[in-house]
């Protein structure tokens, strides 16, 4: 997957200025996706020189540029969700570290998994909020919703077993401290 498609699919739930994107990437996309400003407003550059999206003015009076998903962007978004690809692999910092840790002892890896333990925590929260305000105990009728709510679930129980996994770690390594 790349930036492209993520930016094409954003773009399909609603067209929207470079700046506007770059905001609701960071509430919404960038959970699962992370991309600076800079490197979405040069990815919007290559989409536009493909011809996968174009830009309208939003007024006469301003400068804005509203970003629009183009038949052939379409074509490319639709061409990349017919291809498979992997499962995710877990490519996480920390793993590397705990495998340092193994060899050098010391425990001085507990101050970062607290850290980390707080920031799943604090994620959990976004989710679980953003989970009452747009779903409450209801299950969408309207195909969109539902997959985004199901996306949601996914994440809600991955920052679970990442809790669960880091309060087993924590207490047993500070125990075994050598």
């Amino acid at each position: 997957m790349s930036l492209a498609h993520v930016l094409l699919t954003s773009l399909l739930e609603k067209p929207s200025t470079g700046f506007e994107l770059a905001r609701r990437f960071d509430r919404s996309m960038g959970y699962f996706w992370n991309a600076t400003h800079q490197q979405i407003y040069r990815e919007l550059g290559h989409m536009l020189s493909k011809g996968w999206i174009s830009t309208v003015d939003e007024a006469q009076s301003s400068r804005k540029k509203v970003y629009q998903v183009e038949q052939s962007g379409r074509i490319e978004l639709a061409d990349w969700l017919s291809k498979q690809s992997p499962p995710a692999q877990l490519r996480e910092d920390l793993m590397v570290r705990l495998r340092a840790e193994a060899k050098l002892g010391g425990n001085l890896i507990l101050p970062e998994l607290q850290r980390h333990l707080t920031l799943h925590q604090e994620t959990l929260n976004i989710y679980q909020s953003i989970y009452q305000k747009d779903f409450g105990n209801h299950i969408p009728l309207q195909r969109t919703l539902y997959i985004h709510k199901m996306i949601l679930e996914l994440g809600i129980q991955l920052e679970l077993e990442w809790i669960k996994w880091l309060q087993q770690l924590i207490p047993v390594l500070a125990r075994l401290e050598e």
